[in-house]
């Protein structure tokens, strides 16, 4: 159950401001089209399949990628990253925060758009983890991850990341001419502490061998502090 506890001292974070956000795989600068645009759509491009559950996209040229990305840049909210990997210095995705509401300390994470070479690697969970960080040590309240309630891998990673399954709102919108259900997950400042300890603990040089296989699951590390698991997947 939710606790009820006073705000009387809490102070409204600030809006994200787009500084860059740097750690031992990934580095996230703010989005700007001169920069980036052509370097991802080198890595995203004949992956259609990546846009499937985003309201845009995909784009059949370098010229229409570049002008949608010159758009949703200039805005703050949803305020977008390009994501590059510290070893090899690739750009190959996007995320962003949006629904950036200060006064009651929520802001979300969402627009995720990671290349097929930047999906699954240490890089793309610390990217996460970089903007995790960033709100809650701003002060924010709530972190939230909504996807489409049938894009599964989105709700695999939204739980293996720590944020607790929260529901589905049914019929909530229309995406390229198809009802979208909405599965909600968030994590709150409570569950910080420990989402952060676990975090340091995978993303550690230590947790990997010579190979780069992973000793401990992110996942096994982030259980105990979901206060709700996703109900499509225990069977998956």
């Amino acid at each position: 159950m939710a606790m009820e506890r006073s705000l009387a001292d809490w102070t409204a974070p600030p809006a994200p401001d787009g500084a860059v956000l740097e750690g031992r795989y990934a580095r996230l600068e703010r989005l700007d089209a001169a920069r980036h645009a052509a370097l991802l759509f080198r890595e995203i491009d004949g992956h259609d399949r990546l846009w499937d559950y985003l309201g845009y996209g995909p784009f059949a040229s370098a010229a229409q990628y570049h002008r949608w990305v010159r758009e949703v840049a200039a805005g703050d909210d949803p305020l977008f990253y390009a994501i590059q990997t510290r070893d090899g210095g690739v750009f190959g995705g996007v995320a962003s925060f949006l629904r950036i509401t200060p006064d009651m300390g929520v802001i979300e994470l969402g627009h995720i758009n990671l290349s097929p070479a930047l999906q699954g690697t240490r890089a793309a969970t610390e990217a996460f983890y970089l903007m995790m960080a960033w709100a809650f040590d701003a002060g924010y309240r709530r972190f939230e991850w909504k996807c489409d309630a049938g894009n599964m891998p989105s709700r695999r990673a939204a739980q293996r990341l720590g944020l607790s399954f929260e529901g589905v709102f049914r019929q909530h919108m229309i995406v390229k001419g198809r009802n979208r259900d909405t599965a909600w997950f968030a994590a709150t400042d409570t569950d910080w502490p420990a989402l952060k300890e676990a975090f340091g603990v995978w993303l550690s040089p230590g947790n990997f061998d010579a190979s780069g296989q992973q000793r401990e699951r992110l996942s096994d590390l982030t259980r105990l502090v979901r206060v709700s698991r996703d109900p499509a997947l225990e069977t998956r």
